[in-house]
Formats: structure tokens, sequence, C-alpha cells
């Protein structure tokens, strides 16, 4: 059975919007890596339209303003991705999927495939998806940065009860950025 991967930037204070805190090339080639490793891609139609075309343009043109950003634009244009929207009308990349159901049942369909782990992004998605039990691991990039404002991960779940996680990794990077990968331990899948 494929893992369910969850994987973010967060500020030190929780916030999850990807404007107040940097996209350099060390987290471009860390993300490149990380995309590497895995067989799909899910986001939610929000994280979607913050991705593509933007992404899938720059693989094509080579347009990135340095080596790691036209690697990553390479990587995530190679993957395939699905998209869990009932407001989108279509999706626009080559590789994408759009999927309507339940994004529960069908990811329980997709864990079921052999392959590689599946990446979840965004925010509302994985925070639907977590109260679910369906992810397996956990993937934070903490930022040396306090943003003060913005979006916090997880300020909407519901759980029935606390997840309790295992640390499994950590990593400090040379910007002061601390990845931090976590298993989900309590949760029956």
């Amino acid at each position: 059975m494929r893992k369910l991967i969850y994987s973010i930037n967060l500020t030190m204070d929780g916030c999850c919007d990807h404007t107040k805190f940097s996209g350099d090339d060390e987290m471009l080639s860390l993300f490149s890596r990380h995309l590497r490793n895995a067989g799909l891609l899910v986001y939610g139609r929000v994280t979607y339209e913050l991705m593509v075309p933007f992404w899938p343009d720059m693989a094509r043109t080579h347009s990135g303003h340095t080596a790691a950003a036209n690697e990553f634009a390479r990587v995530f244009d190679s993957m395939d991705k699905v998209v869990f929207s009932r407001t989108l009308e279509r999706v626009e990349d080559h590789k994408s999927r759009l999927v309507r159901t339940s994004p529960a049942d069908e990811i329980r369909k997709l864990k079921r495939v052999e392959g590689k782990s599946i990446l979840l992004g965004g925010v509302s998605l994985p925070t639907e998806l977590m109260e679910t039990g369906l992810i397996d691991e956990y993937f934070f990039v903490i930022h040396p940065v306090i943003a003060g404002e913005g979006r916090r991960l997880f300020a909407d779940a519901k759980l029935k009860e606390k997840l309790q996680l295992k640390l499994v990794g950590s990593d400090t990077l040379p910007s002061g950025c601390v990845t931090l990968r976590y298993a989900a331990g309590g949760h029956q899948v």
C-alpha cells in the first residue's frame, strides 16, 4: 500500500501562507528531491491554481531565474496529479486529472495502487484527510520567520482525538530552515 505524505512549508508561528517565506533555490532543490521520490501529487483547487500553469509554463520555456527553479518546474511538470474540486470546470495541465468525488474514498483507492508514495499539498484538503486518518506521514519545512499573521495550519481541524505523531527524521538546512518528518501514530487507515 502506498503512503500518503503531506508536505508543506510553515513559519515558526504556524503560518502556511506561501507569501510569508522564501521559495529560494534551497527550497526548490529540496522539493525537487522530494517530488522525485513520489509517484503522484494530490491537491485541492486553490493549491492547484497556485501551481498550474505557473510551473508547467516554466518547464516548457525554461524561464526560471535559476537552474533550481527550472529543475523544480521540470520535475513538477513530469508528475501525474489529482485535483479535487467541485468548482473547476477542467484542469489545464496535461498530467492532471480532476476528481469530484469524496477525497477520502478516492485516496483510499489511490493508496491501494502499487507505486511510489502520494504527495499531498495545500491546507484545506490535507485537514480533511487528516481528520479521516488517511495521512501516513507529515513533512514540514519550518522557516526561521515569525509571520505574525496569515492562515494557520490545521486551524479548522476537527479531530475526534489528538493525533500522536512520531518523529522519523529531521535536518537543519544552511538557511536555518528545519525539516521535520513525522509518521502518523494512532490512526487506523
